[in-house]
């Protein structure tokens, strides 16, 4: 397991992620930041996959993003996703959309972990970063 907190990632803004103006539409930089949070956990060594196979889930219960300067059509931007928080069943992120430096946009989420009958589950680092199986994960 790696206690990773932080994780950077290249996107190239797709034409369909963008307005009839080409700026890359408000609503894909929460896609962006779900991209961003599955890929610092996968780095570290969690697995969505397995979580769900055990009947756990996160939930956002609370999602926000302060948009700087407009993203366009055929952008190279990197997002930094990084965990500022967690606690007894919350995660929290933080997010960095920039382009060659200069801040897009930024924001953050809280996540609750949930049980498939919708009760919260307590987090543990076992609980998120297990060996993975021998069969192996996608």
């Amino acid at each position: 397991m790696t206690r990773l907190t932080e994780h950077s990632m290249e996107i190239r803004v797709r034409y369909s992620e963008t307005d009839a103006m080409a700026f890359l539409h408000h609503a894909t930089f929460f896609v962006y930041f779900e991209m961003g949070r599955t890929e610092l956990f996968r780095a570290a060594g969690g697995s969505y996959r397995r979580m769900e196979e055990r009947g756990l889930f996160f939930v956002v219960t609370h999602i926000e993003c302060d948009y700087k300067t407009p993203g366009r059509y055929d952008d190279l931007l990197t997002l930094t996703t990084r965990i500022s928080r967690m606690s007894f069943a919350k995660l929290e992120h933080t997010y960095e959309v920039t382009r060659q430096g200069t801040l897009v946009a930024k924001g953050k989420s809280v996540l609750a972990c949930l049980d498939r009958k919708g009760e919260v589950q307590r987090l543990s680092e076992e609980l998120l970063y297990e060996t993975p199986s021998a069969e192996g994960d996608a």
